[in-house]
């Protein structure tokens, strides 16, 4: 607690130093905070900016997910706050040569028959460098900074003495759980600070898009990785935030933009595995038009109840069907049970009629964020923790699309692709995916039955051999019934698919 005190009074200080009370309204013209920062000589949106690079990581990454919400902030204060993205300042060179040479155990001229000094890029947790290893192949070198386990232990420690405040303190503090979105938020961070992690996370993502034309992912080099570095193929391409350099190699904008909203919804929907840390930083465009992914330390994932959940309310909002949303909030135990499901549906009508039809560039998400706080309040709604990086990454999605396209209609966008997501798992393309599901536990499970039968005459006489026999025997009939309605809907589908035919 003591530890957490102290980290709190110098955020105030640093806070303080860089006149950040300018920023509270009631505070701005204070002329004795004025005097105790020492004068205000440099633009408020540089001082936000150096105040999170001294605060440390998480702050920088809070930096960079406010960078890409440009309908939220001012334009100066955004476009600071976007050279987070990748120009946090380097750490030195003979730091991360050090580390290299300790992880692979051999010197720098050894690994690489070239390597750059100079880092490439420098964020928050990591930095790069360029090189090549000795067969040739061009390599992107990444080493995490000296101290930043430490550096985010404590500022985790942080964060979660403030969720407990807020719980305490604030009478909608336990809806909105902020200690399980603090310790989702950390379990992701480990797992940045992890580059064996990251490396299996590009991997995995390099697999699910191997044969796509929208997404490029970089190939890993296993033999030069470890816990603090990683080695994986240079990529080449155009930072995405760099609209008019596209342009100039005649890139298709609209396209792009399309393709970002559909490459979001494959990896949520199809894979349930997505890159959660998708700000402009971390996202190059190639010469011939596809997307180029870095950075792999966030991931989430989604289970297949939360991908149907999420699909659910998705299609039933694009068809503006708000009984439908309110009822699946309902069933998913998202508000209570006594919730009346016509107040609800009203409610979320009043917030999300007003957008629709509505390029990204006439949608105020921010008062539209506001108005969905505000209803969720009302109705109890519980914030799903295992959700927030999906959350984070929606903001990051709608941002980038803003950049690119202002113009863009998102919901017109997403919709086919969810619907032709929903007509797999439940036509007949589910069905013979439920059916290889389950065959290897019917096959499982069937010639088990002698054994359990000897086992329970043996053990416990007819008495537990009559109960054995009348679970199995119930057991028996639901599966009965499901191969029965399964293959009823199957010959139902596939007679209407003939049906069409002739």
């Amino acid at each position: 607690m003591l530890s957490a005190l102290l980290r709190l009074l110098r955020i105030l200080s640093i806070g303080l130093r860089f006149g950040l009370y300018e920023f509270v309204p009631r505070l701005a013209h204070s002329r004795l905070l004025a005097l105790c920062a020492g004068g205000r000589r440099t633009p408020r949106a540089e001082r936000l900016r150096r105040a999170l690079e001294t605060l440390g990581p998480i702050f920088v990454k809070f930096g960079q997910v406010l960078s890409t919400r440009r309908d939220l902030l001012p334009g100066d204060i955004a476009d600071e706050l976007a050279k987070l993205q990748d120009r946090v300042p380097p750490f030195a060179s003979s730091l991360a040569s050090a580390e290299i040479e300790r992880s692979l155990g051999k010197p720098i001229e050894v690994a690489f028959s070239t390597f750059e000094r100079e880092p490439v890029a420098s964020a928050s947790i990591a930095q790069v460098h360029l090189g090549i290893l000795p067969d040739g192949r061009e390599v992107a070198v990444k080493v995490l900074r000296p101290g930043v386990e430490e550096a985010v232990a404590k500022d985790v420690a942080l964060l979660e003495t403030g969720a407990r405040l807020v719980e305490r303190l604030w009478p909608d503090g336990r809806r909105l759980k902020p200690r399980e979105v603090v310790a989702e938020f950390s379990r992701h961070l480990e797992d940045e600070l992890d580059l064996m992690r990251e490396a299996a996370n590009a991997s995995q993502l390099r697999r699910n898009f191997a044969s796509s034309a929208l997404l490029q992912v970089p190939e890993i080099y296993w033999d030069w990785c470890s816990r603090r570095v990683m080695v994986m193929e240079r990529m080449h391409g155009t930072p995405v935030s760099q609209t008019a350099t596209l342009r100039a190699r005649n890139i298709d904008i609209p396209r792009l933009a399309r393709a970002g909203v559909e490459i979001f919804f494959t990896q949520v929907f199809r894979d349930g595995f997505f890159h959660a840390d998708m700000h402009p930083g971390n996202i190059f465009v190639a010469d011939d038009g596809r997307y180029v992914a870095l950075d792999f330390g966030i991931m989430g994932t989604l289970t297949e109840t939360d991908k149907n959940y999420l699909a659910q309310n998705f299609i039933a909002f694009f068809n503006r069907d708000y009984r439908r949303v309110a009822q699946a909030h309902l069933d998913a135990g998202w508000v209570p049970a006594d919730t009346r499901l016509d107040e609800f549906e009203a409610a979320i009508r009043a917030v999300c009629e007003p957008i629709f039809d509505r390029p990204l560039k006439e949608i105020y998400f921010g008062k539209l964020l506001l108005r969905l706080f505000q209803t969720s309040r009302r109705f109890n709604v519980e914030i799903q923790p295992q959700l927030v990086m999906l959350q984070k990454t929606l903001l990051n999605i709608e941002g980038l699309g803003r950049e690119l396209d202002p113009d863009l209609d998102l919901w017109k966008t997403a919709k086919p692709y969810l619907e032709r997501w929903m007509s797999e798992q439940v036509g007949w393309r589910g069905v013979i995916k439920s059916l290889k599901q389950e065959a290897p536990y019917w096959a499982a499970t069937l010639p088990q039955l002698p054994r359990l039968l000897h086992r329970a005459l043996a053990e416990d006489g007819f008495g537990q051999l009559e109960r054995t026999l009348a679970r199995l025997a119930a057991q028996n009939a639901r599966r009965n019934r499901l191969l029965a309605a399964l293959i009823a809907l199957l010959v139902a589908l596939l007679a209407a698919q003939l049906f069409t035919l002739f």
